[in-house]
């Protein structure tokens, strides 16, 4: 508006770039509450009519329909701001829903189990949601330590029923059942009444028993207790540096499709020592994909878990991923972290 100001005070009324004084109130529009457009739709008013009487065109066709264009945009410009403050208050209004339902759904996990410390990192696609079709969960049982990491199929609202539905079952079955095929078997039958058709969850189910201390008499010592159903393998990273997937012995279907005649998932075991750790993730990790479509090398970027803080490992490796992809994830990536202390350390329960 200084500018157009500034052209037509040197340049006289020849220049005709009165018209473009309608450009100030169009942006504020944009960015600026009402009180600030509506000023800056006045002040351009003001002017407008200043410089057609210094040009000698007020009261002529040529000045009026200037003042007339830049009236129209100032008063669409508050109609605009309006409208668009309206709408991010709705939207924040949305996104305070999402948080909630999110703490509730994907409550904190304790950070400590026994020998355990347990860091969690979770991105969701939908940014403006921040809530997705991952779930994880840990629950300190009489029978030890019992994990999920689980990929709902699908999105939306629909995923996040059924999130809703896979922890609501394992909170229960986990404290309940003594072992993890009930615990599989009692997710199995909450999908069957609440999935229709074809939908499934992946999912992998975990257990460690002698890492807290009210189990230290109970066998599977130095173990951990793996039930995969159809989920990406854990990366297991041993004391020593070695590197593996904890595969399953064969592969199986997906929870809410192990009702229709097939074998359920054989539970695995597999070492886990004090100074051990095992990453569960979801697929939007390992399928993470740069511009050249290679997928992210997750046991390539182990050593990021060397942090003494699980939570600042996870955290590296999260950025990792940002690097790797350099654009916004195409799925919700979920990542699990469980650490087992080393002897040494104070054994705590959180």
């Amino acid at each position: 508006m200084g500018c157009v100001t500034l052209v037509d005070l040197m340049g006289g009324p020849g220049i005709g770039l009165l018209p473009m004084m309608a450009l100030g109130p169009a942006f504020a529009g944009l960015i600026g509450g009402m009180r600030r457009t509506a000023f800056v739709g006045a002040l351009a008013v003001a002017l407008s009519i200043a410089l057609s009487i210094y040009n000698g065109q007020f009261g002529e066709r040529r000045g009026d329909a200037t003042l007339i264009s830049v009236g129209g945009v100032a008063v669409a410009a508050l109609l605009a701001t309006s409208m668009r403050q309206r709408r991010e208050a709705e939207l924040a209004s949305v996104r305070s829903i999402a948080e909630a339902a999110q703490r509730v759904l994907l409550r904190p996990v304790p950070r400590g189990a026994g020998r355990l410390r347990v860091a969690v990192s979770y991105t969701s696609a939908v940014a403006e949601a921040r809530i997705g079709g991952d779930l994880y969960e840990v629950v300190t049982s009489p029978h030890g330590v019992r994990v999920i990491v689980g990929d709902v199929q699908g999105k939306g609202l629909e995923a996040v029923e059924t999130a809703a539905v896979v922890l609501g079952a394992f909170r229960e079955a986990a404290y309940d059942e003594p072992d993890l095929v009930a615990v599989g078997e009692r997710l199995e039958r909450a999908l069957d009444r609440h999935l229709l058709g074809e939908k499934f969850v992946t999912a992998v189910l975990a257990e460690v028993r002698q890492a807290y201390p009210g189990n230290a008499g109970t066998e599977g010592g130095d173990r951990a207790v793996l039930l995969n159903y159809g989920h990406p393998a854990p990366l297991a990273i041993r004391h020593d540096g070695t590197v593996r997937y904890a595969e399953p012995p064969e592969r199986t279907l997906p929870l809410g499709l192990g009702l229709h005649g097939t074998e359920p998932p054989r539970p695995h075991e597999v070492p886990f020592a004090p100074g051990d750790q095992m990453l569960f993730y979801t697929d939007g990790v390992t399928e993470a994909r740069d511009s050249s479509n290679t997928f992210y090398p997750l046991d390539e970027r182990s050593h990021l878990l060397k942090d003494t803080d699980p939570d600042a490992a996870l955290e590296a490796v999260r950025q990792d991923i940002e690097e790797h992809v350099r654009s916004p994830l195409n799925d919700d990536a979920a990542m699990l972290l469980l650490r087992y202390r080393d002897c040494a350390e104070p054994v705590t329960a959180s």
